[in-house]
């Protein structure tokens, strides 16, 4: 669909992956509904695209539901569900309120916005949503058991519906990502990565969050050719692309991003 003159509602508007989308989206002429937590961050960037800015914390149900009600009131056309906590840390040293909140923004507040919005685009015939997921929707790492079931879940919830919107002119996909250079949680853990795995710009996140829209894609990966590949193996082999991947030190890598993502949890 043409994102000239659609109103798009975007999650987590105020991190580096969201305020790329929304200058990508906005750049097409799109009426933008922007929301995240940080109050300042957000009517700040809502002044700059001249977008409309709602504070909402998607832990909390009744905030969900509030964002729900006037994103289903302002008729959004696209949802770009982009709000996640990075959700990463062993199991055993997760609280069962961390492992509540981590399910709460990453999979049941897109689920429930999802759900508030489909009846308004299925009656007018348009619209799509795009589910910000990550390769580790794809590919389980350790340390990250809990972000691996949300990024999992969300993608086969987004391929799910995908099906049953279609035949009523409503699109979705789900964008993947994979390590983003100066955005997002993995630059905001400030860890060091193994040799050759490489990273992508938030932008070009935001040029396949637009490409998804316009051409009704299912997915989409935004990551260099040697992370997708690995990718593809996991999925067909997954015992033995766990013992390549700590081969290449994926288990000191999962433990700094847990640490330095330990207070955001």
């Amino acid at each position: 669909m043409k994102l000239r003159n659609s109103r798009v509602l975007i999650t987590g508007a105020t991190g580096g992956l969201g305020q790329a989308i929304a200058r990508g989206i906005g750049a097409r002429g799109a009426a933008l509904v922007l929301t995240g937590r940080r109050r300042e961050l957000l009517d700040e960037l809502a002044a700059e695209l001249g977008a409309r800015a709602i504070v909402s914390d998607l832990s909390w149900r009744a905030e969900v539901d509030r964002l729900a009600r006037e994103a289903v009131a302002a008729e959004v056309d696209v949802l770009i569900a982009n709000a996640g906590l990075p959700a990463t840390g062993v199991l055993t040293e997760l609280s069962s309120e961390q492992i509540d909140r981590m399910l709460e923004v990453n999979l049941r507040a897109p689920m429930m916005l999802a759900h508030a919005l489909a009846p308004g685009m299925i009656a007018r015939g348009r619209g799509h949503m795009v589910f910000i997921s990550s390769l580790s929707g794809k590919v389980a790492s350790p340390a990250s058991a809990i972000y691996s079931a949300t990024k999992f879940g969300l993608r086969g919830f987004a391929l799910g519906i995908r099906e049953d919107l279609r035949p009523h002119g409503v699109g979705v996909s789900t964008v993947l990502p994979g390590f983003i250079s100066g955005a997002g949680m993995f630059a905001d853990a400030g860890v060091e990565l193994p040799r050759g795995a490489g990273t992508r710009p938030p932008e070009d996140v935001a040029a396949a969050v637009i490409r998804a829209i316009e051409r009704n894609r299912a997915e989409i990966e935004v990551a260099p050719a040697g992370l997708r590949v690995g990718a593809a193996l996991a999925t067909l082999a997954p015992q033995l692309a766990a013992a390549v991947s700590r081969r290449m030190g994926s288990e000191r890598l999962a433990a700094e991003l847990a640490e330095g993502q330990r207070e955001k949890r």
